[in-house]
């Protein structure tokens, strides 16, 4: 995609970011968040991937677009190589590739950083996203039915997996 720019995320970007997150905190089951977190607790989470895993954004034309970050999958020292992904992209920018640069890149830097294992939950129903998941590579490797409650009904998440790369390179 040519007019985009695919960067870390800034502390600064935390409110831009936000308003992209909210909708789906507050219209969707995508996040099973309840309330939306404040600009201060998005800069705290910015701050916590990027000091271990990352978090990336997309740009177009000095707006930003979408974003995707990496977390912890569980916090045993035997999960080390293996993290959790989430993207969002802005309404706007839906359906041009945003996600993709960000998963794309995304898996790029985890590499690099010696991750193995990319896991992803979908809340369901979303068969965007379970499209958009398949057609990265990831693999279904199951369901939790009744994974989360919101909205005076429960959701069940789809797993998704994805090899980074076969092996560590700093284990």
């Amino acid at each position: 995609m040519r007019d985009l720019t695919i960067r870390d995320a800034k502390p600064g970007d935390a409110s831009a970011l936000l308003e992209i997150y909210r909708p789906f905190v507050t219209g969707t089951a995508v996040s099973f968040e309840l309330e939306p977190p404040t600009v201060a607790e998005f800069v705290t989470r910015i701050e916590s991937a990027q000091s271990q895993w990352a978090w990336l954004v997309a740009e177009r034309e000095g707006a930003l677009a979408g974003y995707a970050y990496a977390s912890a999958f569980r916090t045993r020292a035997a999960y080390r190589f293996t993290v959790e992904t989430s993207a969002y992209v802005h309404p706007g920018h839906r359906g041009h590739g945003v996600a993709r640069a960000l998963y794309r890149r995304l898996f790029e830097v985890l590499v690099e950083k010696g991750y193995c294992n990319a896991y992803a939950g979908i809340a369901l129903p979303n068969d965007a996203s379970v499209a958009f998941h398949r057609a990265l590579g990831f693999t279904s490797v199951g369901v939790f039915h009744r994974g989360g409650f919101k909205f005076g009904r429960w959701h069940d998440i789809s797993w998704w997996e994805l090899a980074l790369q076969d092996h560590p390179r700093n284990a």
